[in-house]
């Protein structure tokens, strides 16, 4: 059972087409990757415990909320999915596919529980934990950036650079969301990190309440 939450979670099934359901993959071939995601919203409403259901809107909400650049919104998603998923090649805006994909899970939600009404996006804000973040990342920023250079050779996307997009996002959107992006951007191009960094990682996750498994599963552990 995966422990990813959230936004993240859905981050993570871009890693894992092969375990869709059969009208997921039957809808990634036929009408492809946008409206496949837009599914996979609506399964996290009964795949997910209910906080973690909730996160999804939240995480989306966050974003829709702020004043990131869209290209920013896309360099941060991408970079976390290792471009297996990218709106724009399908001429969607991020924040359009944000849109649709809040827009599936609110119906889900309600279809389970009729008059549901969607949590508010409580965006992590303090200091303390921007400032951990930031500097847990800055601590593996150039072998993130190197992989995420290496990625582009095949997948170029505008230059704003995958680290700083995830600086962004912990500064000017929400800390959690952007350390949950952050891994899931680690896990996605297999960089290495060492017993120290895991550790730092651990502890980071702790400061958030996940649990070590959800920091730790995935990890290029050498």
């Amino acid at each position: 059972m995966t422990r990813e939450t959230g936004l993240s979670w859905l981050s993570e099934q871009c890693g894992e087409m092969t375990e869709l359901l059969p009208a997921e993959l039957d809808c990634l071939v036929e009408r492809g990757p946008v409206s496949a995601m837009v599914l996979i919203a609506e399964r996290s409403v009964s795949d997910l415990d209910g906080s973690a259901a909730l996160q999804l809107g939240r995480d989306v909400r966050r974003l829709l909320d702020s004043t990131l650049p869209e290209e920013t919104v896309r360099t941060a998603w991408v970079g976390s999915t290792d471009h297996v998923f990218d709106p724009c090649k399908e001429d969607v805006a991020p924040r359009d596919w944000l849109g649709r994909i809040e827009s599936a899970w609110l119906a889900a939600e309600v279809r389970r529980t009729p008059g549901f009404v969607p949590p508010a996006a409580d965006p992590v804000t303090d200091d303390a934990r921007r400032a951990a973040v930031l500097s847990v990342m800055g601590r593996v920023a150039d072998d993130l950036t190197r992989a995420d250079e290496v990625g582009q050779q095949f997948n170029s996307l505008p230059r704003t650079g995958l680290v700083p997009a995830l600086e962004q996002v912990v500064v000017q959107v929400c800390a959690d969301l952007g350390c949950r992006l952050f891994l899931r951007a680690m896990k996605a191009y297999a960089v290495a990190v060492d017993t120290s960094s895991r550790k730092e990682f651990v502890a980071l996750g702790r400061r958030f309440g996940y649990p070590d498994l959800l920091v730790e599963e995935g990890l290029n552990q050498r």
